[in-house]
């Protein structure tokens, strides 16, 4: 018997919906905010009351498209965290009221174990390639960057993380530093296209075992473009391109640096990237090219499951509710999640 899901994700900035059935994804509302661009970044009230605005729409829309009543529903998935609080919550209490009211199991969601098993949303009438177990995945996004063994579906374990700084957070300071608009990422990646990686050197952190750091990264950038400003003030305007194809190199070889090593000490020839930073063409290709050099068999995931979606959050609901879990109707969304 088929398994329907309604799968809602809320935990920072963009309010989702998803319909999967068993592994099949029917439908995947997302509305972004673009309320946030003139802060420069995420500002967590605006968040929480957008989602408050947007979650009953992009629901009944994700059901409309999926073609799916909610008395089809056999679950709802939802992320409990890591994230915002408040945006959490909107999310949180929309999925207990609906479980609730329809009486069916809630589910909740890891947000950081969804990015991963993305990788196994089928979609219908097409075969989707999915990775054989065990295998490594390089967990990149605006506030995490892990290195994960990933056993099963819901057996993974973390064996390098950044102690500070993700890489995320690393391109989106550079950018603001730079003068360039929220979410910074992205553009760097667009600029870096037009730029020399080898116009400027910046020193790569010396972290132990398999762990990151770009603090330091970022930091040094920020100086770096000072002492040039104060001897032209014209220096970023002038080697915008060139700065951003630096910066973005000098992120995506640390990344690279530590994937390879785990490969090596682990054994696992078995490679799979997600997150928010996933969708960086610079990652991609660097991924694809140790691959092809190092015999990885590599799975980049879809554009439209790099960012935070709900299609994540249902797949792994899914694996969740085969399981057995379930949530009680008292449970309470975390910010941080240690695991």
């Amino acid at each position: 018997m088929a398994i329907t899901i309604l799968a809602i994700e809320s935990s920072c900035d963009d309010t989702s919906a998803a319909v999967i059935r068993d592994q099949v994804l029917l439908s995947n509302i997302i509305a972004n905010q673009d309320v946030h661009q003139k802060y420069g970044g995420v500002i967590p009230e605006l968040a929480s009351r957008a989602h408050q605005q947007n979650i009953i729409p992009v629901v009944s829309r994700a059901l409309e498209v999926a073609n799916v009543a909610v008395d089809d529903l056999d679950a709802v998935a939802f992320t409990n965290g890591p994230g915002l609080l408040g945006s959490l919550l909107v999310g949180t209490s929309f999925a207990k009221g609906l479980s609730l009211s329809l009486n069916v199991p809630l589910v909740e969601v890891n947000h950081l174990q969804g990015h991963i098993l993305a990788h196994f949303i089928q979609k219908p009438n097409e075969a989707v390639r999915q990775p054989n177990f065990p295998f490594l995945c390089l967990l990149v996004s605006g506030g995490h960057s892990q290195i994960v063994v990933v056993r099963s579906h819901l057996e993974m374990e973390i064996v390098g993380q950044t102690l500070d700084d993700a890489a995320g957070e690393a391109f989106d300071k550079c950018a603001k530093v730079m003068g360039l608009p929220y979410p910074g990422g992205p553009l760097i990646d667009k600029l870096a296209k037009e730029g020399n990686p080898s116009a400027f050197k910046f020193a790569k952190p010396q972290i132990a075992d398999l762990n990151y750091s770009f603090s330091g990264l970022k930091t040094s950038f920020l100086y770096f473009l000072r002492d040039r400003v104060a001897e032209n003030p014209n220096f970023i305007e002038e080697n915008l391109a060139d700065l951003c194809a630096s910066v973005q190199h000098t992120i995506i070889a640390v990344l690279m640096d530590k994937l390879i090593k785990a490969s090596k000490q682990l054994g696992i020839k078995e490679i799979a990237v997600a997150g928010g930073v996933s969708a960086n063409s610079g990652l991609r290709s660097a991924i694809v090219a140790e691959g092809a050099k190092r015999k990885w068999e590599v799975y980049i995931p879809e554009f439209g499951y790099t960012t935070d979606n709900a299609a994540m959050i249902g797949i792994t609901g899914y694996f969740k509710f085969l399981r057995g879990d379930r949530a009680s109707l008292d449970v309470a969304p975390v910010t941080r999640i240690k695991e």
